[in-house]
């Protein structure tokens, strides 16, 4: 559990430097945004293209969940401007 809060915060923290522009998020929302991500990634990769391990949370899956952050922020962003 301990490597999967990990996780959420390296993926989210990394995704959100990656993806410009500015999203007002805490601490406890970037963990769950890079869990997500993780969740995410790991469909892609393992469910689909059937490449990678199969461990959700683990470091060796940093990538994908960056990937999958990448995705979720792209998404809501699309889902907020379509809003306004």
């Amino acid at each position: 559990m301990i490597g999967a809060i990990i996780l959420g915060i390296v993926a989210g923290f990394a995704g959100r430097l990656i993806m410009p522009g500015r999203d007002k998020m805490g601490l406890i929302a970037t963990v769950a945004l890079g869990l997500a991500g993780a969740v995410v990634g790991w469909l892609i990769f393992t469910g689909l293209l059937g490449i990678g391990d199969t461990d959700v949370f683990d470091l060796g899956g940093l990538v994908s969940a960056i990937i999958g952050v990448l995705i979720i922020l792209g998404g809501f962003r699309l889902i907020r401007a379509q809003r306004r």
